[in-house]
């Protein structure tokens, strides 16, 4: 699980997506990744992180400043690294937004380095 109290900052309208105090997808998906981030700390080994590979939302509602939400992951799938979590984002007893992530099991050091070298065969 993970919560969020609405801030002005978290909102569409600040974010430069519409005109709208509601709260921002991108706000929203940060919060979808933290429940699952949490639902999977307890079972990473040493030196291992998740990162998103999927992502899929569906928004069901809207939820303005002084809002708080709180997101539910279940896992109902594990392939391989891959760990597949429903969602639901809930103000209240209203759905917010639903959907699913997949986040993928990494050794932390081993992506770290092969991101920094794709960065510099770039430049």
């Amino acid at each position: 699980m993970a919560s969020l109290t609405v801030r002005p900052a978290d909102t569409a309208v600040a974010q430069a997506l519409n005109d709208l105090p509601i709260l921002a997808t991108p706000t929203l998906i940060n919060i979808f990744e933290g429940a699952c981030t949490a639902a999977l700390a307890e079972h990473l080994e040493p030196g291992e992180t998740s990162v998103t590979s999927e992502l899929a939302i569906s928004a069901h509602s809207s939820v303005g400043v002084g809002g708080e939400i709180r997101a539910h992951a279940t896992c109902v799938d594990i392939d391989g690294p891959v760990c597949k979590f429903e969602i639901e984002v809930h103000h209240a007893n209203k759905l917010i937004a639903s959907g699913t992530i997949h986040r993928k099991i990494v050794d932390r050091v081993s992506f770290a380095a092969r991101i920094a070298a794709e960065s510099m065969v770039r430049e």
